[in-house]
């Protein structure tokens, strides 16, 4: 008897809810986006200098996207999962 109750109680439950994980996955997506913007603009010749490694999409831009989804995967880990 006290081994049934014990099994119903506890039934297993996720930490998270479906709207964490969207989030989750909205700001895994945003810190691959920044680092794919990140990417690029190297020389195949190491004599060769390349300008486009100081573009503003790779000083600027992808490092704030990047930190953009560092912040939405914070707000997923505290969002309230049964708040309605």
């Amino acid at each position: 008897m006290g081994e049934k109750k014990r099994k119903e109680s506890s039934k297993s439950t996720f930490v998270f809810g479906k709207k964490n994980y969207k989030f989750m996955f909205i700001g895994l997506a945003c810190i691959a986006l920044g680092f794919i913007l990140m990417s690029g603009g190297g020389s195949d010749d190491p004599n060769v200098f390349n300008p486009d490694i100081f573009h503003w999409r790779r000083i600027r831009l992808a490092p704030a996207i990047i930190l953009i989804g560092f912040g939405i995967e914070i707000y997923a880990i505290l969002l309230n999962p049964d708040k309605k």
